[in-house]
């Protein structure tokens, strides 16, 4: 089978992978930009546009990777090796696992908490949860509790993400970020065949 454009090789991600990586990236952008200004601008027509597009934006990003994740899972076998010491490979799985993690788990708890507060759920004007009912603080209160907290751990992990991806690119100067950046390498068609 040849590699395509689409599709992971191990000299670097295809355009799905890329896409899907720089997308959501541009959309957690936006996701802390609604959480800086609502800390910083409360109650202001920014902070109030910003913050009208949190839970869709949280939804979208929640879709996404479990997109991400079950395309990530059929190109396993395809995808660039970790470059480095073995243990610096170790460290970046571990790191792009709790990733993973964290962005599956911080919008599952705003989603559980938004179905079962009595105010309903909609996301991009569209009614998923309907309000009315009586708040369910068994599930609420975890989702209350570990939302933020977690949030801000995963924004952590995503700057730590940024900060090793210039490491490899500007002190490295392996070919860890160029994976993401360019794709696969263009070579002669039997490097290109798996």
């Amino acid at each position: 089978m040849v590699a395509t454009s689409l599709t992971d090789t191990r000299t670097g991600y295809g355009l799905v992978s890329r896409t899907l990586h720089w997308g959501m990236a541009l959309l957690f952008v936006w996701q802390f930009t609604t959480v800086f200004l609502s800390a910083v601008a409360e109650d202001t027509a920014v902070e109030r546009f910003f913050w009208g597009t949190h839970y869709s934006v949280g939804f979208t990003l929640w879709a996404l990777v479990l997109a991400r994740g079950a395309w990530g899972l059929s190109q396993i076998r395809h995808r660039p090796r970790h470059e480095g010491p073995r243990l610096l490979a170790r460290a970046a799985t571990l790191g792009h696992l709790a990733l993973y993690v964290l962005m599956v788990v911080v919008p599952s708890l705003a989603i559980l908490r938004a179905a079962n507060n009595g105010r309903g759920f909609s996301v991009y004007g569209n009614q998923l949860v309907a309000p009315g009912g009586a708040a369910n603080p068994s599930l609420t209160a975890p989702a209350n509790l570990l939302h933020g907290f977690l949030g801000w751990t995963l924004f952590a992990l995503i700057a730590g993400h940024i900060a090793m991806a210039l490491w490899h690119g500007l002190v490295r100067r392996d070919a860890t970020l160029r994976h993401m950046t360019r794709g696969p390498q263009r070579g002669p068609r039997s490097l290109r065949s798996f």
